[in-house]
Formats: C-alpha cells, structure tokens, sequence
C-alpha cells in the first residue's frame, strides 16, 4: 500500500467557483484520489479556501460585510458546493486559521536568516482619493505585453504574463475607478529568489514525470531569469509581519503577500486536519524526518497558477533548508473557455457550481469535465457539446446496457441471477478485450491522462454492449434457456464491473448500480487481478437483481434552449 498526498489548488474566498475552477483543479484531484483509494492506497487529499490578499477585501467590501465575516460565510458556501459534487477532500481548510499564520511567520523567519529575505524600498500605486496604496488587484490598466485593457496589476488575464503594478499603462483604481494616482515609496520584505535559480533548476530538471504543461511553463520562468519579489503588502486583511516575536516595525499597516501564504496552506490544511481528530499525524506527510519520504505528493493546478508552485513556493521550501516534502508530480491543466472567453467568476461569465448542480446531478457535470478535460489545449464549453456527450455516453452507452440486462432478468428469469452456464465466443470475445482494455485504463489513471481514461472507460462500457449483440440472449431463449443464461450471468458481471469503473468520474451513478447488485464495499475495488474469467463471474448465482433507478435523463433540446437563454452561449 502506498501513501499518496493529493492537493489541489485554493480555490479563492470570492463567491463560488465556476466550471472552469473545478474542471482545472479540485475535480480531476478528486478523481485521482478516488482511484488511488480504489487501489487500496492510502491517500490523504487536502484542499481549502484561499482566504486572504485583495480579492476578500473587495468582495467583503461590494458585500457591505466585513471581511472575517464574508468569509465565514463564503467558507461554508463553497464546501457545501464542493459537497455537492461529491469532492471527496480528507479536509477542506481554511487560510486565515491558526496553524496557517504560525507557519507563515515560520517560513519567513528561516527564510530570513537564511539571507534570502531583505527589505526594500519599491515604487507602488497610490490612490489619492481613496486614501491608500493599491495592492496588485486593486490596480486595473493595459498590459504593457498584449495591451489587453483590463489587466489586473497582479497578472494579465489575457497573455498570462505576472505583472507589477507600476508597469500597467494608465492604470486605475479598480475599487473607486480613479485615476487620480501616484507612484509613491513604500517599504516591503523581497524573497531573493534569484539567488535560488540553480537550486530551483535543479530540482525541475528531476521533475521527468511531470506532464509537459508544467515543465514548460516552469522552464519559461526560469530560462527568463527569477526575479527577487515582494512578499509583504499594505493590506490590513492578512497574516501579520513578524519580527522577534513582535510585529515588525514599520509593517504595522502590511501584511504577507497572499501568494506567499496560501500555498503554506497545503501544509497547515493538513495540521487542521491532524488535530481534528485523534491519532492523526500531519508531520509524516510533509517532514521527511518524520517519515514523509515514503509519500508519493501530486498537485493539481491550473496552468496560471504552475509558476507559483514550481518556482516561488519551491523557493520557500528549499530556502528555509529544512527536510520538507516536495512535490513529486504536478498535473496541470488548460483553460476550459465559455464559448470562445474565459469562464470568469469577477465578471459572472458562465456557469458556476452552485447553478450547475440546481440543473442537474453533479456526475452529469462530472463525466463531461472529465471526458473534455482541457490537458494538452483549452477546451471549450458550450451546451450543445456537454448534452451530445451526456446524451450519447452516460445514457445511451451506460445507462441503456445497465437499464436493459437488469430489466430482462427480472422479466425472464425472477430478478434472480442465472447460474453456471458453458461460454462461447461472445463471452471468448468479452474476455479478450477486457484483457487489452482494462490494463490501458489503469496505465491512463495512473499516468493522470483523464480525458483517455474517460474514453476508455466508454470504450468498456460500449464494448458490453456489443457483448449483448453478440450473445443475444433474447433470441436465444426461445429456444434454449439454459444459453440465454449465459449472456445475462456474463451482463450482469458486466454490470458490476461497469460500476466499480464508474466510482472514480460519476461516483454516485456508480454506487446506484452496485446498491442495486449488492456487491459489499469490500468488492468495490480496482484490484482486478489477471483472471478476467473470474471477473465476470464474481456475482454469486441466485442472487437478488433489482433494476435501479433511471441512472440518467437525456437531456432535451428544450432544456438546451432555456440554459442558453439563462446563462447565454450560442453568441
């Protein structure tokens, strides 16, 4: 058994994530950690709301709230929705506790002295008529790169490249949409990154089993030379600087930059999640002197937040020069884009998680996200492609083979499974390409390829179906029962099988059609061995069938025209 530590990236406090979050982080995180399990691995996968920097301010401040309290409350929202789609996080934290302020303020202090933290006095936007210097959101203007018109004074949404605030060109404040700004002094502690290039190289250099997207972005940042960056900020809403124990003169009115702190969260998540119950031990996941080497740690992430993990965070964790755990693999992914845009949750621009799941169950979203996930390009949504994909997969593939065998044998042989019969072609037939197919979809799970596992699995799926054409147990009843008993045992061995493949992409479909068989939890496993044979005779003869529920509606092309009119696309 190994011991695999899943972390996907901190979705961000400001209202409910869209598609394209969950598509890029927190679902195919989920997905993986559910086949691990599956594999009887034990896996730990932690996740939490990004609770600090700008983003809360802003919203707590369009909310009329403070900002504590907008994110109690956005907290409980985005983990009921999270919830919803049956994410299935060990912990879900939060930034803003505790144990995530005490780590900070550690990291910072060896970082420190270390010699790789100094302050600096830097050029920052001021807004005079709101009184305040503006923090890298707070600024709006045109990227001097693309000469996109709204990039943020973080990072160009539209070319993706960081930016520095004082760069954007006729920048405004984004909170009052004045442009009555200076560029004024203001002190901050930098992480000297660039003293850490080489340590940095080094380390991705060893990185051969991260997928392409993430070595590439990596590589661009360090071929291009790290820059030593600010990691303090004038923000009241934050954890606060430290020195000795005190707060650190002069950083009365700053706190840590939100990108230094949130991905200290994965470690402090997991502190949460230790002493929330008893005997739990977060040390032997992330110190490699309490027994972290024997941990396999992924991350998942969008690819706008790859450099931050292989270049500002690694630069935290090698520079504080303490045995943490660093990640082994790190799957990145696209864009999933609305109708040619970004989904967009600061311009309300597509579907969220919370609308999503008031149209339809979660495993409808779940197999479409994973079927289209966005690995090698973005992938595009639109309303016509998730209902194809939904319609043609989930309930004709699937669902028609599970819905038709089940209801013929409780229509021909009393809901009861066949016994032992003698195997022919189609069964010979069945076998060999379980033989071929199941070994290819393991190997896509376990090499994090989603969007070929999800083919695979419908290629099992339509496969069984082509197994029933081919054993024709409907015809063969007529005139020897004995030999229609055959295909039905071998169909509903199938179905089973067809089950358990579901759990990791649409668990709750699969759990229906396992309930309905009433295979144990102890059977519901990816553990399937070399003896294919056994396999599809796993189900003991005389067992109870019971037909489950309609596993999925076709969606209709009515249903298509009202989401589009609701939440647009089609334009």
């Amino acid at each position: 058994m190994s011991r695999i530590l899943i972390t996907s990236a901190l979705p961000y406090i400001n209202g409910v994530k869209h598609l394209g979050n969950l598509a890029g982080s927190m679902l195919p995180a989920d997905v993986y950690a559910r086949f691990k399990r599956l594999l009887g691995d034990d896996v730990l996968y932690i996740c939490a709301t990004d609770e600090h920097g700008t983003p809360a301010e802003l919203a707590a401040a369009n909310a009329g709230t403070t900002v504590q309290e907008y994110c109690d409350e956005q907290h409980d929202i985005q983990k009921k929705a999270c919830e919803g789609f049956g994410l299935s996080f060990d912990w879900f934290g939060r930034s803003s506790r505790e144990q995530n302020a005490v780590l900070t303020q550690h990291f910072a202090q060896k970082l420190e002295e270390n010699g790789l933290i100094e302050e600096r006095t830097s050029k920052q936007v001021y807004s005079v008529d709101d009184g305040r210097f503006l923090p890298d959101r707070y600024v709006e203007g045109t990227c001097p790169h693309c000469e996109y018109t709204k990039a943020r004074g973080d990072q160009c949404d539209s070319c993706g490249r960081l930016l520095d605030p004082v760069d954007l060109i006729d920048p405004y404040s984004s909170v009052s949409g004045s442009k009555n700004i200076e560029i004024r002094d203001t002190v901050h502690l930098f992480l000297l990154q660039e003293k850490m290039q080489d340590t940095i190289r080094a380390w991705v250099d060893e990185a051969e089993t991260w997928p392409q997207l993430a070595r590439s972005i990596a590589y661009k940042w360090l071929d291009e030379g790290l820059q030593d960056r600010a990691i303090t900020r004038d923000l009241k809403w934050g954890i606060p600087v430290l020195k000795d124990g005190k707060v650190r003169p002069g950083f009365e009115e700053k706190v840590f930059y939100v990108w230094f702190d949130a991905p200290v969260e994965y470690i402090a998540a997991t502190q949460e999640w230790a002493e929330a119950g008893e005997g739990r031990d977060w040390a032997s996941w992330w110190r490699k002197d309490k027994g972290a080497d024997d941990v396999s740690y992924v991350q998942f992430m969008g690819k706008d937040n790859v450099a931050f993990h292989t270049v500002s965070f690694p630069v935290t964790i090698f520079g504080s020069q303490e045995p943490w755990k660093t990640v082994d693999k790190l799957k990145a992914f696209n864009w999933v884009t609305w109708y040619g845009g970004k989904f967009s949750t600061s311009q309300k621009r597509g579907v969220f998680m919370d609308q999503a799941l008031d149209l339809l169950p979660s495993d409808y979203w779940r197999w479409y996200l994973i079927a289209n996930a966005p690995e090698g390009s973005d992938a595009g949504f639109t309303w016509e492609g998730f209902q194809s994909t939904v319609n043609s997969d989930l309930a004709n593939v699937l669902g028609n083979f599970v819905n038709r065998i089940t209801k013929y044998t409780v229509s021909k042989f009393d809901g009861k499974l066949p016994a032992e019969g003698q195997a022919g072609e189609a069964e010979a037939w069945i076998e060999n390409e379980l033989k071929t197919r199941l070994p290819v979809l393991m190997s896509h799970y376990e090499n994090m390829e989603f969007r070929k596992a999800a083919a695979e699995t419908r290629a099992i799926w339509a496969a069984g179906n082509e197994y029933l054409t081919k054993a024709e147990p409907w015809v063969k009843y007529k005139a020897d029962k004995d030999a229609a008993a055959v295909g039905v045992r071998y169909g509903l061995n199938l179905v089973a099988l067809f089950g358990i493949l579901a759990l990791p992409i649409i668990p709750d479909a699969g759990r229906k059609i396992l309930d309905a068989l009433s295979v144990p939890e102890d059977r519901r496993s990816f553990q399937f061995g070399d003896d294919i044979g056994a396999l599809l005779s796993a189900l003991p003869a005389g067992m109870d069938v019971t037909p489950p529920d309609v596993l999925f509606a076709k969606i209709e092309d009515g249903q298509v025209a009202e989401w589009t009119e609701q939440f647009g696309g089609g334009e």
